[in-house]
């Protein structure tokens, strides 16, 4: 169906991406693509659909895949059935049911009388039931453009799908939606996601990463069953190298002590049996010439097990050789954070935003999820509890706590300032520099990251500093908010966020359509929105 051979691509400025990746897709496989941010998968999703060119390599395809783009911002300049290719058949099928009945309609239209039946259906399906396909696409919201592009896979009918990020901007409804049509397909499928519940309806899982494409034969839960496996016998590996360095550094200081220790006692002999002071520097010198040998012997004995340790500990996962260190919450569990009294929430002359006013206390320790379609207030529920916006009806209460709102951008993170800068804008406790550096070491920045503008960061590399820097701040906060936290992270870091989430023992407030993440991070009870 799809098969790629020793595919490589390079970036325009010479950087290799990947090199010699061999993949095959058998007709009606259903199949994920994981790896850590910036190991290609994008770009491989786009070289198998035609948008890019392999730098070298062979891809063999029966029908180029249907591909639906995890960035919809080259489409904005389009109308909707323009993006969808579907413009100039809809526009033949009208000019011929108004009798204009021409060879070249005839030609555009390839006999496809039920496009515009299909266009309804496919739209009704993903609940754009109202939109016009002669909006243009700049006007939707990410979540629309998304169930636009979804919407054409049933206008078009491909045999072969490829979804770079799906779910990404889609709300629950829409999740549940999506998660139905892969279930039903019956199409060949490669998606690339972070969602672990839409990775679990998939039969297979190829992994990418510098080691090229390794294939798993399951779902995603097998997946990581099977990487926990590989991760523990890696972790038994690096004990075993770490307890063998150990002994050859004690069997090189015994054997050095032993060494000096004859040496000595030659010394002594040789003295006392007045041996001629030329013949005591041969001996001497002879000795010397021993010891280096034996030094040299064990140093590189050492110096080999010490570079095998080093590179298995490479190959350790992240989450393996980060160390969190979340400080307590001071507030005592029960204790009411916020409560809301027949709140509600009107913009201009515009029907209240929720259909019941809303009642409800968070109390400290509590992990509570805000849920709702998007669109339904939920950002504007955070900023009433955070003092910044009041409400049209009703009252907030709040308690003087220190609370962290944490968005997908990351936006406490300063992109103008460096990494180490950055952490020092949280050092209220006055942390001496090597404190902060052992902090920014603890979260993966090494010192060729310090001086790294924070602009340059990936979602997953923003999150673990805004991680350290919660950690650096003199008082853990009362409650952390986070909002849709995982959208741009890949599944490495959703696990790192998770436990780091879950060593922290303060409240949570978290506004997230990923019910994998949340039952992850042990959410007890929702707050709805409708």
């Amino acid at each position: 169906m799809l098969t790629l051979q020793n595919i490589s691509y390079t970036h325009p400025n010479k950087d290799a991406l990947f090199s010699n990746l061999h993949l095959s897709l058998n007709r009606f496989q259903k199949a994920a693509l994981v790896g850590n941010n910036g190991a290609g998968k994008s770009t491989l999703l786009q070289i198998m659909a035609g948008v890019l060119q392999p730098s070298g390599g062979l891809l063999k395809r029966d029908s180029v895949p249907y591909y639906v783009p995890q960035i919809f911002g080259q489409f904005n300049h389009l109308t909707v059935a323009q993006a969808l290719r579907i413009d100039e058949k809809l526009k033949s099928l009208q000019e011929i049911l108004e009798g204009n009945v021409t060879e070249e309609n005839l030609a555009l239209l390839q006999d496809d009388w039920t496009i515009e039946e299909r266009c309804h259906s496919a739209l009704a399906y993903w609940k754009l039931d109202n939109l016009d396909l002669n909006q243009p696409i700049a006007t939707l919201s990410g979540g629309q453009k998304t169930k636009v592009f979804l919407a054409g896979i049933s206008i078009h009918k491909p045999e072969a799908i490829l979804l770079d990020e799906p779910s990404n901007h889609l709300d629950l409804a829409s999740r549940t939606l999506l998660y139905e049509f892969i279930k039903s397909s019956s199409a060949t499928l490669l998606v690339v996601s972070h969602d672990r519940t839409l990775l679990n309806l998939l039969d297979t899982v190829h992994e990418l990463s510098k080691r090229g494409i390794v294939t798993y034969g399951g779902n995603y839960d097998f997946y990581q069953e099977q990487k926990q496996l590989e991760s523990h016998a890696l972790s038994e590996d690096v004990k075993s190298k770490e307890k063998a360095l150990r002994k050859a550094r004690e069997t090189e200081r015994d054997a050095l002590e032993r060494q000096q220790k004859l040496d000595a006692r030659g010394k002594k002999k040789q003295e006392k049996a007045g041996v001629p002071t030329i013949m005591m520097n041969t001996l001497r010198n002879n000795a010397e010439k021993s010891t280096s040998r034996m030094k040299g012997v064990h140093a590189e004995k050492v110096g080999s097990i010490s570079q095998e340790l080093n590179e298995l500990r490479k190959e350790l996962p992240d989450i393996d050789k980060m160390k969190f260190g979340f400080d307590h919450s001071r507030l005592h569990k029960g204790k009411v954070m916020f409560a809301g009294q027949n709140l509600n929430q009107q913009y201009n002359s515009q029907p209240f935003l929720w259909k019941e006013p809303l009642h409800f206390q968070i109390v400290s320790g509590e992990r509570v999820a805000l849920q709702g379609p998007n669109g339904a207030g939920k950002t504007t529920l955070v900023r009433m509890l955070l003092g910044e916006l009041s409400p049209s009806q009703g009252m907030v209460q709040r308690a003087e706590v220190k609370a962290v709102y944490i968005d997908q951008e990351y936006s406490l993170i300063n992109n103008e300032l460096k990494v180490y800068e950055q952490a020092q804008q949280f050092n209220a406790s006055a942390l001496q520099e090597h404190e902060i550096k052992i902090r920014l070491n603890r979260f993966l920045f090494t010192k060729d990251d310090w001086d790294k503008a924070c602009g340059a960061l990936s979602g997953g590399e923003k999150m673990r500093l805004m991680l350290c820097c919660l950690t650096i701040s003199s008082q853990a906060p009362d409650v952390i908010i986070l909002d849709e936290p995982t959208n741009n992270l890949d599944i490495q870091n959703i696990e790192i966020l998770t436990a780091a989430i879950n060593e922290y023992q303060g409240t949570l407030l978290v506004i997230s359509h990923d019910q994998y993440f949340l039952q992850e991070i042990n959410i007890e009870r929702a707050i709805v929105l409708d």
